[in-house]
């Protein structure tokens, strides 16, 4: 038996964009249209600035972000190592609260500012309803992360990002759940004006039945639930505690546990 993505789906694909400058606009459009999700990781006290300025106006998020994660980066993009606690959870918790009352839904995801990070960090994050926060750490892998407080990506847009594409579709079969996280700045493109390398690997890889283009969030959950997935003494039968349906890939084909489902799986 091995955990798979929802439908059945053996991979997952998801990107991760800091600091939501006006430059968002084209490239969460461009992930639409090919059918892609991604995480904006936005600093609220940036939105206010608006029309005019080089960041995305409260006015706009719904219409450039649809149907994308919108996330947390702190209030004013804030070193988190260098605050006190009571300044950390000024910078993070007023950054979630505004962000919720501007979209209308929870906002659980975080990255760090400048990708700097510790345990008192991480512990105070977590305590502050943080389900998962992004590193600046890439790994040039595609395990899921042992820890989401401190999940290193892939890749940055700029490193390898074509060739790792390539290594992803032909993913070796011993990855259980493998994940390609690509993160980076949109003005890192806007500023240049060379779009090149994100074209090319959102044509690359687009439109594969066997891939899931999920959100940061929507990766956590579902991970989070095949990790609490309880197991008969055999390990015949699967129960399913969360609200999650979970997928496996069993010698009978792909079997779905619902939530509070107790399934016989057939092999451990």
């Amino acid at each position: 038996m091995r955990f798979v993505y929802p439908q059945g789906k053996r991979k997952a694909l998801t990107f991760s964009y800091d600091d939501g400058q006006i430059f968002d606009r084209k490239l969460a459009e461009l992930f639409r249209s090919a059918g892609m999700k991604a995480t904006f990781h936005l600093n609220s006290g940036n939105l206010e600035q608006g029309e005019g300025s080089f960041y995305i106006g409260i006015e706009e998020l719904e219409h450039v972000y649809l149907g994308h994660e919108i996330a947390c980066h702190g209030v004013q993009h804030r070193n988190p190592t260098t605050l006190s606690v009571q300044q950390l959870i000024l910078e993070l918790q007023d950054d979630r609260k505004t962000l919720e009352k501007l979209t209308g839904g929870l906002v659980q995801g975080l990255s760090y500012a400048f990708g700097n990070y510790n345990s008192e960090v991480m512990e105070t994050a977590r305590k502050l309803g943080i389900k998962y926060s992004r590193t600046v750490q890439s790994t040039g892998g595609f395990f899921p992360p042992a820890d989401f407080m401190a999940w290193h990506p892939t890749c940055h847009h700029d490193y390898r990002l074509l060739e790792l594409g390539d290594q992803f579709l032909d993913v070796a079969n011993y990855y259980e759940l493998p994940l390609m996280y690509v993160w980076g700045h949109s003005y890192e493109f806007g500023n240049s004006g060379d779009w090149s390398v994100i074209e090319a690997f959102v044509e690359k890889m687009a439109g594969k039945e066997d891939i899931w283009y999920a959100t940061n969030i929507e990766i956590c959950y579902y991970i989070e639930a095949t990790r609490a997935q309880v197991f008969s003494a055999d390990g015949l039968t699967m129960y399913n505690p969360t609200a999650v349906n979970v997928w496996v890939s069993t010698k009978e084909g792909i079997l779905t546990v619902k939530p509070g489902e107790a399934k016989y799986i057939g092999e451990r």
